[in-house]
């Protein structure tokens, strides 16, 4: 499955004494594939955008600045997945077929770990590459609410070495739109910065979905705000194994049919001419048939014979 999520932002917030961002414009693209595992994923986020720099003090100016604010790559492992009993097929209590399965309370685990690659825009640089780590949460309440929990150390071993978690609530409202509400908090050596974020999607297809976002930033005593547009695009060539049973549990075995392995280009031009060779070689010339007349039998015949025989007397 090879899955990429695009977008573009643009964030605004108050420009406040010494140095600071007021106007951020840009793109980030996020790409997802799992082709080794089904449980293990492997990632990149980058992030393009223009920032207008500003520094505060007597006076106020600025400048502005393109390039990469992010280039981070990673992997994620699925841990534990829970399983859920189908309460559809209840059928001998309505209590509980309805019931809350407080099973769904147990989320499913993965870890993440990644590098932040260090070719970046000079004013997003840190101290050289860093690791980043994470633990990755997800409770399925129901079959249209679902609660995402991330925790991530990032820039771990820097000066700028921060914790931070991310906690998002989805629900379909049907089978094409889906709602969500999202909370996300930054512990940093030198501030704390938090937001508050909600969105819609919508599935156009089963592989593609747009989404449009908008959240307020609290950068330490900044305020600001933040909107996105986007869009995910799947591409999935995963094919599920399964067995063939018979109604005993047996494993059904198969005889596929061979299949004779198709040739490339070249080798169907050369077997072209050895087949008109062959045909040209195998090839005898045909005789063309004589058509002998035979004497006719009938009575009729006769008659016309014996008339032709007394005139010529």
């Amino acid at each position: 499955i090879y899955q990429l999520e695009m977008g573009l932002f643009y964030s605004s917030s108050k420009i406040v004494p010494t140095f600071t961002r007021p106007v951020s414009f840009g793109t980030n693209v996020l790409f997802r594939t799992s082709f080794f595992l089904d449980k293990l994923e492997f990632n990149a986020n980058i992030a393009y955008q223009r920032d207008k720099v500003a520094f505060k003090n007597l006076f106020t100016s600025h400048y502005f600045t393109n390039g990469l604010s992010k280039l981070t790559i990673g992997a994620k492992y699925l841990i534990y997945q829970p399983k859920y009993a189908d309460r559809s097929k209840e059928i001998r209590s309505w209590k509980r077929r309805t019931a809350f399965d407080w099973k769904r309370t147990i989320p499913s685990v993965a870890i993440y770990a990644g590098v932040n690659t260090n070719f970046l825009n000079p004013i997003h640089k840190i101290d050289g590459m860093t690791p980043k780590a994470g633990v990755l949460l997800q409770n399925n309440l129901s079959e249209d609410f679902n609660i995402v929990t991330n925790f991530y150390y990032d820039y771990i071993g820097s000066d700028y070495s921060e914790l931070s978690y991310i906690v998002t609530g989805t629900y379909n409202l049907n089978d094409y739109w889906s709602t969500f509400l999202e909370h996300q908090g930054v512990f940093k050596k030198y501030q704390n910065d938090y937001n508050f974020g909600t969105g819609v999607a919508y599935l156009f297809t089963k592989h593609f979905q747009m989404d449009a976002s908008v959240r307020m930033t609290f950068e330490g005593v900044a305020t600001g705000l933040y909107t996105g547009l986007g869009f995910s695009y799947r591409l999935d060539r995963h094919r599920d194994s399964y067995k063939l049973v018979d109604i005993y549990g047996n494993e059904l075995i198969q005889n596929e049919p061979s299949t004779r392995k198709r040739k490339n280009f070249m080798g169907r031009f050369f077997d072209f001419f050895k087949f008109k060779k062959s045909k040209k070689k195998n090839a005898k010339k045909r005789k063309r048939p004589v058509r002998k007349r035979k004497k006719s039998t009938s009575k009729s015949a006769k008659k016309r014979k014996n008339k032709s025989k007394k005139g010529g007397e």
